[in-house]
């Protein structure tokens, strides 16, 4: 007779859970920032709103992004007027887009993550796919199944309504998938178009344009499994740990709500203050176990919510500038993708040490950290671990 506990061992993966395989995507039309206000004024037909027009102008000067991709075009808007207004009904024009665009865009991401893997993609044995908009049912996990050709036997896990954090949920999810089922392939998928939260300017709801200044859309795909199978998959990180907390006194920071009008999306507390404050904790939690405690001796993968945030980060523990060198970068060249926008930045530090030549995916450093902030105000940490350098 075998017993339980053998066949829980038998189940179980000897390693911890590595990250395979990364690839991104975004759409093809490109905002560039400096242009935007004058642009977003004018299809938006609130050009007469000077003083509201400089603010926003301010606005974007201040948010560090050169550039941003965006599913929604000057063509598309004009055929969905009520999507231009500050608050019109519009919800069902937002849904008929993203629900057929976040599976598209999240598989061209997720293919580019297969070939590099460079195995079939009928050893993947788990999906989890994550968007902050777009709710159906099936979900975009299943529609995403159909269009990437995936067996109608992987196991499925849909996550909607998560917000920027998620990046982080997405890996801890995966981790135990991963460590928890010997041979498993998890695909993980964060696909993000901002269609439902565009709307046009408010006088009195400054947090909306804030919001149109900083998000994008981008989508970005790994594949994490444990025992890594020797020259054929090549491992750059492994995950160590990852946990999530609810920020003390932060009720009501960061939330959204889904209405007629789309995804409404509101800024109460002083988020960048809120963060800082309290990121020494999450860090010392993390690394205690490690007797690392020099946050400067660590990679850094930070979840570009703005530079606001960013700056007040690393004033608070003392980092040097080169440690948000990717996270700048991302946020710089693509915006606030929500959930994608961490693991654009793992994608960015692998290629950045790559081409250094420091043979490394943590820019020379042995471990390193992820962080996802988003609504709640939640936080997730994940401890990462660069394996060549290793």
């Amino acid at each position: 007779m075998v017993t339980v506990e053998e066949i829980r061992k038998a189940q179980r993966a000897q390693g911890p859970a590595t990250i395979l395989a990364i690839g991104t995507a975004n759409p093809p039309n490109c905002v560039d920032q400096s242009e935007y206000p004058d642009y977003y004024f004018r299809i938006t037909n609130n050009e007469h709103k000077t003083e509201l027009k400089e603010k926003f102008k301010r606005i974007c000067e201040k948010s560090m992004i050169k550039k941003r991709y965006m599913y929604l075009t000057e063509e598309i808007l004009k055929e969905n007027p009520n999507m231009c207004a500050f608050e019109a009904p519009s919800l069902d024009a937002r849904q008929d887009m993203v629900v057929v665009e976040i599976p598209k865009l999240g598989k061209e991401a997720a293919t580019k993550a297969i070939e590099e893997w460079g195995q079939p993609k009928s050893k993947i044995t788990h999906l989890v796919f994550c968007s902050t908009s777009g709710a159906d049912m099936p979900g975009a996990d299943y529609q995403f199944t159909k269009l990437l050709g995936l067996r109608p036997s992987v196991k499925r896990i849909m996550m909607y309504q998560q917000g920027c954090f998620a990046g982080g949920t997405v890996l801890r999810l995966a981790k135990d998938l991963a460590e928890n089922n010997t041979g498993a392939r998890v695909l993980v998928v964060c696909s993000e178009i901002t269609a439902v939260t565009f709307r046009g300017p408010s006088d009195t709801h400054i947090d909306n344009l804030m919001g149109q200044a900083l998000f994008s859309d981008g989508a970005a795909a790994i594949i994490i499994g444990s025992d890594p199978l020797p020259g054929i998959e090549k491992p750059m990180y492994e995950l160590v740990s990852a946990a999530q907390t609810i920020l003390p006194d932060s009720d009501g920071a960061i939330y959204g709500h889904v209405r007629e009008v789309g995804l409404t999306f509101h800024l109460l507390k002083d988020v960048p203050g809120l963060i800082s404050k309290n990121i020494e904790k999450s860090l010392v939690e993390a690394f205690k176990p490690l007797g690392i405690s020099d946050w400067n001796s660590i990679f850094w993968i930070a979840h570009p919510g703005g530079p606001g945030v960013l700056d007040q980060v690393e004033a608070k523990l003392g980092l040097k500038p080169e440690k948000m060198r990717a996270t700048r970068h991302v946020m710089s060249e693509f915006g606030n993708m929500l959930s994608a926008s961490v693991l654009f930045i793992l994608d960015e530090m692998r290629k950045k040490s790559a081409e250094d030549e420091l043979k490394t995916t943590g820019e020379g450093l042995e471990w390193g950290v992820l962080f996802g902030f988003g609504p709640g105000l939640t936080v997730e940490t994940v401890v990462l671990h660069s394996v060549a350098a290793a």
